[in-house]
């Protein structure tokens, strides 16, 4: 499929209230009409940006795995974002990509937020995850994973596309604005960010300013401060376009990851 439809959805999310965000996220994504290939929401979208694992981790056959299914066959789309997981006593800023058939994969936030202490309560993943869908190779992280371009480097064209789903606060913004057009431009892919909206629960304002940038630094789609349920179209032929025009990809430098 040369065109990938894509919802995203830049929320407000009530502090450290799951029930209450499942139910508003619910009633919000119900307003779709149109046929989407996937659904995007924030970072921690059922809890905001919280420090407290171990009041609100849930279990992988947890409420929110089963309401992401419930949306994800409803909608007949992939639905993804990241939630607060708890497993082998430890605990993970994780990313699903729920299926309509409730098939999923799953990426462990890597770069934890030190300022913010997030490294204290939370395990760092150690593996990328590369997934399919309608023959585009997608690329899921989190939020501050989007500073380092090394675990971002897009080597030999492994994705089409760049998900970022976020709790970016407002203060900065001007360095998500920037970073983000730029890791499209440098890995030659197009770039879907998702980011929340409104003050968390420690009164950090957050501006939203989620965007789509195409592999050339063009924007699709961007929107500051609202709160905004939007649907629009990626198209194949624009990054084929894009790297046969200028194939310097292939002249990246060769590097290996040393992962612990």
């Amino acid at each position: 499929m040369n065109t990938l439809k894509i919802t995203t959805f830049q929320a407000y999310l009530f502090w450290e209230n799951i029930e209450k965000n499942l139910q508003n996220l619910g009633l919000r994504l119900s307003s779709i009409r149109e046929k989407t290939d996937l659904i995007v929401l924030p970072e921690m979208f059922s809890t905001g940006f919280s420090m407290n694992p171990e009041h609100l981790a849930e279990e992988m056959d947890g409420k929110t795995m089963k309401w992401m299914h419930q949306q994800a066959r409803k909608f007949e789309c992939v639905l993804t974002g990241s939630i607060i997981i708890k497993e082998d006593k430890k605990y993970f800023n994780r990313l699903i990509w729920m299926r309509p058939d409730g098939t999923y994969e799953y990426y462990d936030k890597r770069h934890l937020f030190g300022l913010g202490e997030e490294d204290k309560h939370y395990s760092s993943g150690n593996k990328k995850l590369f997934v399919e869908l309608h023959g585009w190779k997608i690329c899921p992280m989190i939020c501050y994973d989007l500073r380092f371009p090394v675990w971002l480097r897009n080597i030999d064209e492994e994705y089409d596309m760049l998900l970022i789903v976020a709790n970016w606060p407002e203060r900065r913004s001007l360095h998500w604005r920037t970073l983000i057009p730029a890791r499209a431009i440098e890995n030659q892919a197009f770039v879907v960010a998702v980011n929340r909206v409104g003050h968390d629960g420690n009164e950090i304002y957050h501006s939203g300013d989620s965007m789509c940038i195409d592999p050339n630094g063009k924007v699709i789609y961007y929107k500051p401060n609202d709160e905004d349920l939007y649907t629009f179209s990626i198209n194949k032929e624009d990054l084929t376009a894009a790297r046969e025009s200028f194939p310097f990809l292939k002249d990246a430098d060769k590097f290996k990851l040393d992962i612990k």
